[in-house]
């Protein structure tokens, strides 16, 4: 039983029928004990056959018939995992072994993402990834091994005890996908972990020990930092055919391309050159995977009854469940930078584990990259959750590098997801919550800003472009997407910028008072409408409906006005625009001005005009007041304001706070993501995480 397999007929056979061959063999109903040379025939063999896709759904289909009996798929984990142990042996250079673990990497990534695709039990019991009892083992080797645990613990060791080069880059990337296929089980589950959700490989990797944990962290976030290009003549590795003729595995990949990513077709494309780094790319999304998963466990506690007069105890079965700690989101939580010269995490004290990152680099790389998503995600994470990197993009003083590729996308919403647009807005409320950067950000002068079109930019602060882009997008959000979460976060952020407004540029203060207008729009339209649909029991639940719109619009104008109130009563003498915009504007704040939600806010900005009108009115000027004579009159006058009679409104300050539930939409992000960036092709029918739109049938 344990022979190879009869060699195809001719001893001359040409190398693409041997592959054909075993590749037979090995999904066929034969099954091969784990010390058989077969397994050595078949990881040794330069492939370079082609097959068609359907042939290679043909194989996975055999594959998935006889796997039960065989446990194949089992027994190529365990090679695999044997492979890359003897690889980071022999440091990743091009040995037998190296061979071997690139071709058991890939042949197992086609045929387990088959079998998680079409998965039809909530255990995934069609892996089959355990051997037969009465399966001979080696010695090096126990029938109880876990080999999910196995199979991951050699994958993630040997991504971090063997540096990226070109003789290790393939694998590298085979094994960055093969995670991402591995841990596709989440594809099947509901959005709301459950404690019945099995997902056996991410699982093993939680599992880990914290000093790998760590480094696992760490060698996906060098990654991306570092970019690894490896130049065309570097992949000299065996598999590749010579000139325009395909690469080894490609006989189930690249004809069928959409059953698995192959890194080898980025490598010899034609134009040798890719915008994305693949390397890069996948390594940040098994990082983004891993840090937002959750397992949802489930405890049971005993209750004791003693309510009725008997005494009689009851143990009733309280069941909770909860999610246990995910160690590699903690990893990046505790990241401090490596300059920062001693560990002072809270829980990491006793063993001294932490993760040291080149925050410049990784605020720099952040920088070029937040045009993608992954990007934004992976930085809304360390903003959000790692108080240290927080801190350090807070001090850098150049922090445009991060807020103009942030603004320009935010510019282009339209052309952007909502997901990111949100994820964006977060992250600027996050910062505004520190007042230094409030503070900065109008200190730092932009000479121009050339991709804003409907306006000419020229020394504009950093802050007042902020204020532009938040109220444009307010402005798209009204038009489009009409997101109360939006408008929420967008007003929030600006009330948290407006008492360290400084100097605030003209068309920035045009804008603010534009704002306030065509909310009061909107708010005005709203109660036209409910007035206009009391009557009937139909029309008064239409009025309902749109009497909670209007409070969430009364709300909303109340922000702007308080926003507006903290410029006037903070930093009036500093912000002349403002002024001027209001003065130029006052009619549209008169039919609010008895309105009992808005009254009291609008006292201050009276207060303001009455200053300013007063003394407009007194003032001989030589023919008519234009522009410019006004400006310099308010710039004069604004010398001799005391605020007298102002009211004092308690600040407003937002804070980002994450909802009960974030992984609910953090975990299918996560995997759209995946799928879009990465050509990790998945059945559609077989996804539950999140909704898809199903190819429609059409029966001629």
């Amino acid at each position: 039983m344990g022979g190879v397999p009869s060699t195809p007929r001719f001893s001359d056979a040409r190398p693409q029928d041997t592959a054909e061959y075993l590749i037979a063999t090995f999904v066929g109903e034969k099954s091969f004990p784990l010390d058989s040379d077969f397994w050595q025939k078949l990881l040794e063999l330069p492939l370079s056959l082609r097959w068609p896709s359907h042939r290679v759904h043909q194989a996975c289909q055999v594959f998935a018939q006889n796997n039960c009996n065989t446990r194949h798929l089992a027994k190529i984990s365990i090679h695999l995992a044997q492979c890359l142990q003897e690889s980071i042996s022999s440091s990743g250079t091009q040995s037998t072994a190296y061979t071997k673990a690139i071709n058991a990497v890939y042949i197992s990534s086609v045929f387990l993402k088959y079998l998680i695709e079409n998965a039809q039990s909530d255990n995934f019991d069609e892996l089959h990834l355990s051997l037969a009892e009465s399966e001979p083992i080696p010695k090096e080797f126990t029938i109880d091994q876990n080999i999910k645990k196995l199979v991951m613990h050699s994958v993630l060791s040997f991504i971090v005890s063997v540096d990226v080069s070109p003789q290790t880059y393939l694998l590298h990337q085979e094994l960055l996908n093969f995670m991402l296929i591995a841990m596709s089980t989440q594809l099947l589950s509901g959005p709301s972990p459950g404690p019945k959700d099995v997902h056996p490989f991410i699982d093993a990797a939680m599992a880990e020990e914290s000093s790998l944990v760590n480094s696992v962290v760490h060698r996906l976030l060098l990654n991306y930092i570092m970019r690894p290009r490896i130049p065309l003549n570097s992949a000299s590795y065996s598999i590749f055919s010579e000139m325009s003729e395909p690469g080894v595995l490609q006989r189930v990949g690249s004809a069928a391309a959409t059953f698995v990513l192959l890194p080898f077709n980025y490598l010899v494309s034609s134009s040798g050159e890719s915008s994305r780094n693949q390397l890069a790319d996948c390594s940040l999304l098994v990082l983004l995977v891993l840090i937002h998963y959750r397992k949802c466990v489930e405890s049971d506690e005993s209750v004791t009854d003693r309510s009725d007069d008997s005494a009689a105890s009851d143990s009733l079965s309280k069941s909770n469940t909860h999610f246990s700690d995910n160690p590699y989101c903690k990893a990046l939580e505790n990241a401090r930078d490596i300059e920062f010269g001693h560990v002072d995490i809270e829980g990491n004290a006793h063993n001294g584990l932490v993760v040291k990152l080149p925050f410049a680099a990784l605020f720099d790389t952040l920088g070029l990259c937040l045009a993608d998503e992954t990007a934004v995600l992976l930085l809304y994470s360390l903003v959000e959750g790692n108080s240290g990197f927080l801190e350090y993009v807070l001090v850098r003083t150049d922090l445009d590098t991060l807020l103009m590729p942030i603004l320009e996308t935010l510019y282009n919403a339209s052309k952007r997801t909502p997901n990111q647009i949100y994820m964006l807005l977060i992250i600027l409320l996050i910062l505004s919550q520190d007042s230094s950067f409030n503070a900065s950000i109008h200190k730092m002068i932009l000479p121009s800003v050339p991709w804003y079109k409907e306006h000419l930019l020229h020394q504009t602060s950093l802050g007042s472009l902020m204020v532009i882009i938040l109220i444009r997008t307010v402005k798209y959000n009204l038009s489009k997407l009409r997101d109360v979460y939006l408008h929420t976060t967008c007003l929030a952020t600006l009330a948290n910028m407006a008492p360290h407004v400084h100097r605030l540029s003209a068309y920035a203060s045009q804008r603010l008072v534009s704002l306030f207008y065509m909310l009061s729009r909107k708010y005005n339209k709203l109660a036209d409408l409910r007035d206009d649909k009391k009557g009937s029991l139909e029309q008064d639940s239409l009025a309902e409906d749109m009497s909670a719109e209007l409070h969430i619009y009364t709300d909303f104008l109340r922000i702007v006005l308080e926003i507006l109130n903290a410029i006037l009563t903070y930093a009036l003498p500093r912000n002349p625009e403002v002024v001027y915009a209001i003065l130029h504007r006052q009619e549209v704040f008169q039919p609010f001005k008895s309105h009992p939600r808005f009254n009291e806010l609008l006292e201050n900005i009276y207060t303001v005009l009455d200053f300013f009108n007063s003394r407009l009115d007194s003032q001989r000027v030589d023919g008519e007041w234009s522009v410019d004579k006004v400006l310099q009159f308010i710039i004069i006058n604004c010398r001799s304001w005391r605020g007298d009679g102002l009211k004092m409104f308690t600040q407003l300050h937002f804070s980002y706070e994450q909802e009960s539930h974030p992984e609910e939409f953090f975990i299918p992000y996560v995997w759209q993501l995946v799928l879009s960036r990465c050509e990790f092709s998945f059945d559609p029918s077989s996804i539950s995480l999140f909704p898809v739109d199903l190819p429609v049938k059409v029966s001629i």
